[in-house]
Order: structure tokens, then sequence, then C-alpha cells
């Protein structure tokens, strides 16, 4: 169990450094964020809340997921468990006022 921890805190570790998309997307996600047109998931993935979002959250989740599958093949644990680390990063880091799912299917506001 203790090297299952290790293993998911330097998996943790590893997507902190991994975090920033490409500066171009970051604008963007940050300005579809601040619009509330994007929100962040508790899963790891961002969630289109306005249809006019929907191809940019596609994007951006299979660049998610691409870095996903890549960390939990390497550290040997679940794309979920790899998605749930990286949502608790990236919900540490954006700016008050983000809509986020929770885990019961409730919007709420960072």
């Amino acid at each position: 169990m203790t090297r299952r921890w290790f293993s998911l805190l330097s998996l943790a570790m590893v997507l902190a450094l991994a975090l920033p998309l490409a500066p171009a997307a970051a604008q963007s996600l940050d300005e579809l964020r601040a619009s509330g047109k994007i929100g962040e998931s508790f899963d790891g993935y961002v969630v289109a809340r306005d249809p006019s979002a929907g191809n940019m959250a596609t994007e951006i989740n299979a660049k998610r997921r691409a870095i996903y599958e890549e960390q939990a093949v390497k550290r040997g644990v679940s794309l979920e468990a790899v998605g749930m680390i990286y949502a608790n990063e990236i919900l540490g880091q954006i700016p008050a006022g983000t809509w986020v799912l929770t885990a019961d299917g409730k919007w709420r506001q960072k």
C-alpha cells in the first residue's frame, strides 16, 4: 500500500510540472473559463458549459487524456487515478470564479 501511495505522490509531482498547456491554448482556456463557457470537472477533464466551446473542450480533453494515459502506464495506476490527481492540481491553480463540476453532478464556482 505504501508503494502505491508513493507512486501516486510522485505522479502528482510529475503532473504538476506538466500542467501548463501551450501558451495559446492556455490563454484560450483561461478566456473560456473566465466567460463560464468551459468548466473544470472533478475527474481532470474540462466540460463545455456552452455549446460554442464544445470543440475546444474536445481538443483540451484529448491532450489531457494522452498525458493521463502515458502517466498511468508509466506509474502502473489507473487512468481514473491519474485524472483525479491531475484534477486536484488543476483545481488548486484555477482562479476564483471558475466553474467546477463536482462528483455529485453539481456546478459550483471556486
